[in-house]
């Protein structure tokens, strides 16, 4: 799977991501396989060092400004300061096989991942290609 976004996009989640020691988070918004815009949110994770919790409050605000005609939810962004761009276990814990993106910042930079069911029904991401224009 392709997903596009702009490179100015993809470097404000970055430069988000590298300003703090604590887990940064956020939604993606945009069409289709497109991200258009991002959405910061604030961490409200009890251990916001080592695990994201987006704030509820944006999650239903930007919910329900796509059922107005506003971009869509197609998932979020989070940070793993001291870790790789790749899924936790605490990511697999708390992910559902949905088809959200995941967009995760670590040392070796931005990955994008999809939250999917495997063939046994269980969780598995899947690497997507992030596409910058």
């Amino acid at each position: 799977m392709k997903v596009r976004i702009s490179r100015s996009l993809l470097e404000q989640i970055v430069h988000l991501a590298a300003r703090q020691a604590v887990e940064v988070c956020g939604l993606l918004l945009g069409e289709g396989r497109r991200i258009t815009a991002i959405l910061p949110a604030a961490n409200v994770a009890l251990d916001p060092a080592r695990h994201f919790e987006l704030d509820p409050a944006i999650l239903i605000a930007a919910h329900r400004a796509a059922r107005q005609g506003g971009p869509a939810v197609l998932g979020h962004y989070h940070s793993h300061p001291s870790g790789r761009a790749e899924p936790s276990r605490t990511d697999v814990e708390c992910a559902r096989p949905d088809g959200t993106l995941w967009l995760i910042v670590g040392g070796e930079g931005a990955r994008l991942w999809v939250a999917q069911a495997g063939e046994d029904g269980n969780l598995r991401f899947i690497e997507a290609d992030l596409a910058t224009e």
